[in-house]
């Protein structure tokens, strides 16, 4: 109870701040990192990682596929939503993404990405350094539409968002022996670690000043996982869960660390593990029916190709399922998510 009281007096106070200015709540949305928040980047690249069709998108605004990996809505639409935005950040390489649209921020996020180039690469999906790279030029298009001063009240007052490392360990370590063989859990997690640092400080010196990163979300509990690391069983892999607990717990660190060391910056970790890890061991104390299976066809592994019209067995209602399909989460999760992360943001918009 105590955390609803909390949860809804911050969304009276930002409900009652956008009413009284009538704009959002920061000059701009800026998104990176993977399938988590992609809204359609995938769609323009020569991948299979896409979600561009049904049943994807089915309980969106437009019911149609756009890129999501989600029935619906993703966190970080919630969280434009909760920001006061009108329009979701259009994805960077899709024709939205062009004159004033612009300069309410963008979306780089690409299906397959991660903190680790060498993970995107593996899906021909837009590394964080491609990624980086089109922030580059999406500044200089913002300059010459409203000049160098305006743009950079609106680089520097913008809120940057990124969510990354889930597919750099279930789609890359995991599996690939080149990396488990010679990197234990815990050096790969220094690898990422590293790559965000340098990711971080690299927006600071392009004149990013507020900047939100996701913590991975208990993978070892993600359907996917269990069916493919689970050995038979039914339960999450402990395994990975204290993998993902630790690199947690490094990206906390880093964050303290480069809020220290780089003047006039906020960096606010989101935690997403808890959150995630309540609402799969009580789904029904949040409304929700299953969260071992997903709703998409057996609920156990598909995702992307594997996730389509004729996926036998597909769930009626989503809002009952915690999963949409073996990695991501439903409409009604990141609702859940979004929510629940409202409160840890409150720095980035004061």
């Amino acid at each position: 109870m105590g955390f609803c009281r909390a949860l809804l007096g911050v969304a009276c106070i930002l409900a009652s701040v956008v009413a009284a200015f009538g704009n959002a709540l920061v000059p701009a949305l800026i998104i990176f990192g993977d399938s988590i928040v992609d809204v359609g980047n995938n769609n323009y690249l020569l991948t299979i990682v896409k979600a561009n069709f049904l049943p994807y998108g089915r309980d969106f605004v437009s019911h149609k596929p756009t890129g999501r990996f989600c029935n619906g809505k993703l966190a970080s639409d919630f969280t434009a939503e909760n920001l006061g935005f009108t329009s979701y950040p259009p994805a960077y390489l899709s024709p939205e993404a062009t004159g004033n649209n612009l300069l309410t921020g963008v979306n780089f996020g690409s299906a397959a990405s991660g903190l680790y180039d060498m993970t995107a690469s593996l899906s021909c999906a837009i590394s964080l350094t491609k990624q980086l790279q089109y922030y580059k030029e999406y500044q200089a298009r913002v300059v010459n539409l409203v000049g160098t001063a305006n743009a950079t009240a609106i680089f520097s007052g913008g809120f940057h968002l990124l969510s990354a490392g889930s597919s750099d360990f279930v789609q890359n370590y995991y599996i690939n022996p080149l990396l488990y063989r010679f990197n234990t859990p815990e050096q790969f997690s220094d690898i990422l670690i590293e790559s965000f640092s340098s990711f971080v400080q690299n927006l600071y010196t392009l004149g990013a000043r507020k900047i939100g990163v996701s913590s991975l979300p208990p993978l070892g509990c993600l359907p996917a996982s269990i069916t493919l690391f689970g050995s038979g069983s039914n339960e999450c892999v402990d395994r990975m869960n204290r993998d993902t607990v630790n690199f947690n717990n490094k990206l906390n660190a880093s964050a303290v660390a480069l809020t220290k060391n780089l003047a006039n910056i906020t960096i606010v970790v989101f935690d997403i593990y808890q959150p995630l890890m309540d609402l799969i061991h009580k789904p029904s104390d949040n409304g929700f029916f299953e969260a071992r299976k997903a709703c998409c066809g057996t609920g156990t592994f598909e995702t992307s190709l594997l996730c389509n019209a004729k996926s036998p067995g597909t769930c009626s209602n989503a809002t009952e399922y915690v999963f949409w399909d073996g990695f991501h989460p439903s409409e009604a999760t990141n609702k859940f998510l979004s929510d629940a992360l409202l409160i840890q943001g409150i720095d980035l918009i004061s």
